[in-house]
């Protein structure tokens, strides 16, 4: 499906741009629209955000409740209770638990962690661990990246004497369960300045405050912000705020001395030596800390990022790399599967606005990647299926601008429990209540859905020739770093390219095409790739010109020279 072209539109507030900004950067023209696009008018703030900085953190204690929770975290020291550090098995529940744990190791040894398995327990806190729990004398847990609507857990927990501190930001309701103290910048009463952080960045919000309280530095806990900034860039949280500085610094601890576990999956993934970035980390890192989650269980994660040894922690991440094998294997024949039955409901040419199915068949730690690849290729909010412990569970991805969040939530009286985010949802609901959901969330998504949001959109920052394309702009440019929702990789755009003559289909199957064109701006050639677009080719290889729009990456070992290219998302040929 062609992509809508969106020219984001140049600032408003010419004044600036035509001073400060434009004269900073006369010689590199888009670099003062790209600042304004980000509300950058200033040289002020356009220092501050090139230059992200830990002391413009804000302080912890301004999110609601951090003074309860640190107060009741102290007590526990104090009277050297057992404390249980408890989170979700996805990659940033198990970064949080990892964070949180090793780092209060360093102070108190009574503690310990949990995971609950996705498959015999599920989301969010179990009763059964709430038994064990108290079997072992657990007087406190910190449940980090879920909690937020388990208030009959907490209510029983309670019976037990257990306390709960929950640092959360999934979506709440209007009841929220009964904790000594709740963490969650999500919260209506929220007056905390950085609302999105990931479970991880919560929890080391509240390891910040429990050193303030105890007049503690933070210099060791700074040393895992590579924790951090694998949480945020796996859970695509706004990479906007304090999200953007945990993950300036997370990088380059990433780059420089990582956790133990994180050094050995970035072996594994063959990265060592390589200027490690967000992209590695969304597709390399990540997937494999999630894939213990969906294959066995979260806990195995947690045990390799809090280990100790290298090669303790090197076995333990060949053991999660298989995994991830594993997982792909699965998640290529689900999504085949998945794809063959909607084919056959003829869903690529129907009038319905969204995608719900069922399998009960299906491996619950895959469908949420199913989902995303249905949303991608059908580009509709999804709904995938499958039966666990007697009731259909299933994940939700949506598109880009739709809230998924509220359309689940518009039918919740056909559900046992559901939570997530505006393009995320997990959900669980009674198998014969699959027919009249799937009525209600069509119907939902057919009212509030726009049409543009049923087309993919490229939003395009800004037009180049090849002559702007200066080592002075990829230098700035790199400077945008680190890239997320909010400070999305800039897109640019090329009119009238052509191929110089020596671009080739390269691919096991000659579906790609490695470009080398020029444009009528100079005589620069231009490096490119564009993947899967092998039906351009003839087009190309005749020398006829055509529009392409294009992140610009650099291929760069450590301490090695970097190589320009042009990433090519989509080519327009103009019709004759």
């Amino acid at each position: 499906m062609a992509s809508k072209w969106n020219y984001l539109p140049h600032s408003t507030d010419e004044q600036p741009l035509e001073t400060e900004l434009a004269l900073r950067y006369a010689n590199c023209r888009p670099i003062s629209e790209l600042l304004a696009q980000r509300g950058i008018f200033s040289l002020e703030e356009a220092d501050k955000f090139f230059h992200p900085s830990l002391k413009d953190m804000h302080d912890p204690f301004l999110m609601p409740d951090m003074d309860k929770a640190v107060d009741r975290l102290n007590k526990a020291m104090g009277l050297k209770e057992k404390i249980l550090v408890y989170g979700d098995y996805d990659v940033d529940g198990t970064t949080a638990v990892a964070l949180v744990y090793k780092y209060l190791q360093n102070f108190y040894s009574n503690i310990d962690f949990y995971i609950p398995t996705r498959y015999d327990e599920g989301y969010g806190i179990s009763t059964r661990c709430i038994d064990e729990a108290a079997q072992d004398g657990v007087k406190l847990i910190i449940i980090l990246d879920c909690g937020i609507k388990a208030i009959d857990e907490i209510k029983y927990a309670k019976t037990k004497g257990i306390d709960f501190i929950i640092c959360d930001h999934h979506v709440p309701d209007d009841e929220l369960p009964p904790a000594v103290a709740i963490l969650n910048p999500k919260l209506e009463n929220n007056t905390y300045p950085c609302p999105h952080l990931s479970g991880c960045g919560v929890g080391y919000k509240f390891m910040q405050a429990f050193n303030i309280s105890n007049g503690i530095s933070n210099t060791t806990l700074e040393d895992m912000l590579d924790l951090v900034a694998v949480s945020i860039a796996a859970d695509i949280v706004p990479m906007v705020d304090e999200n953007r500085i945990m993950t300036y610094h997370g990088l380059k601890r990433l780059n420089t001395n990582p956790n133990m576990g994180l050094r050995a999956i970035i072996k594994i993934c063959q990265l060592t030596g390589k200027e490690i970035t967000i992209s590695d980390v969304i597709f390399k890192i990540g997937p494999r800390i999630n894939a213990s989650g969906r294959m066995q269980c979260g806990r195995d994660a947690v045990e390799l990022l809090v280990a100790r040894d290298i090669s303790d922690a090197y076995d333990k991440a060949k053991d999660i790399d298989q995994y991830n094998k594993d997982r792909k294997e699965l998640d290529k024949r689900i999504t085949e599967e998945a794809n063959a039955i909607l084919e056959a409901r003829g869903e690529r040419d129907s009038d319905k606005k969204s995608i719900v199915i069922y399998n009960k068949d299906w491996h619950k730690g895959i469908i949420g990647i199913v989902a995303s690849r249905l949303t991608e290729l059908y580009y509709k909010p999804s709904v995938v299926l499958t039966l666990t412990n007697g009731l259909a569970t299933g994940s939700s991805r949506s598109v880009q601008g739709f809230d998924i969040y509220s359309a689940v939530d518009a039918s919740r009286e056909l559900l046992e429990n559901f939570g997530g985010h505006t393009y995320a949802v997990g959900l669980s609901l009674k198998e014969e209540n699959i027919p009249e959901f799937t009525r209600r969330f069509e119907e939902y998504v057919a009212a509030n859905i726009q049409p543009n949001q049923l087309r993919p959109q490229i939003d395009i920052d800004a037009e180049l020739t090849f002559a702007d394309i200066t080592p002075e702009f990829v230098s700035l440019l790199r400077r945008f770093n680190p890239f997320g929702p909010g400070n999305n990789k800039p897109i640019f755009c090329t009119r009238g390219v052509i191929d110089f003559g020596t671009s080739k289909l390269v691919g096991r199957q000659l579906e790609h095409i490695k470009l080398e064109l020029v444009d009528d701006s100079s005589g620069k050639v231009m490096n490119g790739i564009a993947f899967n677009m092998a039906e351009h080719f003839e087009h190309i290889h005749n020398r006829k010109p055509f529009d392409i729009c294009y992140s610009i990456e650099e291929n760069k070992h450590q301490n090695a020279t970097s190589v320009i290219q042009l990433l090519v998302k989509e080519i327009r040929v103009a019709k004759d």
